[in-house]
């Protein structure tokens, strides 16, 4: 029964996070958008997105799905934030964690009908052109926004390899900032790939987030970018498997 309950609450919430969205992507952000201009548009909804995120993540606390345990966690601005994919609600957590935070959009999530007004202003399009992309977010970086990368590309399965694709490699050797690697475990395989969205145990699930010491570009002294590509993807592999 209990598990019926918390699966019931899964999915109602669910509904509510759509339903929100909604709301959001097409009367809130179109109606704000005829006040707020320019750069100050993705600066000042990035940040009621922050808070919103924030406050939904509360709501997954306060019915008792989720906890939520911070190690090392501090804020910082013109970083990329790279972290490990266990479940689908990651994303979530983490711009309700880290304020001024952009992060990238999937083709999925850039045809999504819900979400598509929402993309234009705290996500970063990967479907551009690579030069493109890295000018994209380097100037992101340089106006003081974090980037949230999942380098996995994908939610993570436990026990399989960690396969690290280089944009996060590529986007550093391009803006020169650092990589800041945030594990995200969890204790019970909820919203994880290949399960049911409504399974979601019979206790409390525990997020455990743990910022991990930054990496710096003038760490490594390899000179061919491939390579360095390479150095700095193997580097966010071992710090997540440590």
């Amino acid at each position: 029964m209990i598990r019926f309950i918390r699966g019931l609450i899964v999915i109602m919430l669910f509904a509510f996070f759509g339903a929100g969205s909604l709301i959001l992507s097409f009367i809130l952000i179109p109606v704000g958008g005829i006040f707020i201009k320019g750069r100050k548009k993705r600066e000042y909804f990035s940040h009621f997105i922050h808070k919103l995120w924030a406050w939904y993540t509360g709501v997954l606390i306060s019915v008792g799905l989720i906890k939520i345990e911070k190690n090392n966690v501090e804020q910082m601005k013109g970083k990329i934030i790279v972290a490990t994919h266990p479940s689908f609600i990651d994303i979530v957590i983490l711009i309700g964690i880290y304020d001024n935070s952009l992060c990238l959009a999937k083709k999925e999530i850039l045809n999504n009908f819900f979400m598509k007004n929402i993309v234009k202003n705290v996500y970063i399009p990967n479907n551009v052109e690579l030069d493109e992309f890295k000018d994209i977010c380097k100037a992101a970086l340089d106006d003081g926004y974090n980037i949230v990368i999942f380098p996995t590309g994908t939610r993570t399965v436990e026990g399989e390899d960690l396969k690290i694709h280089k944009g996060a490699a590529a986007l550093q050797i391009a803006a020169g900032a650092d990589i800041i690697p945030v594990k995200i475990e969890c204790d019970y395989p909820f919203l994880q790939k290949n399960r049911p969205v409504y399974d979601a145990g019979d206790s409390v699930i525990t997020y455990t987030i743990t910022q991990l010491e930054p990496i710096k570009l003038s760490q490594f002294s390899e000179k061919s970018e491939i390579k360095l590509r390479k150095e700095i993807s193997e580097k966010i592999k071992s710090d997540f498997m440590s």
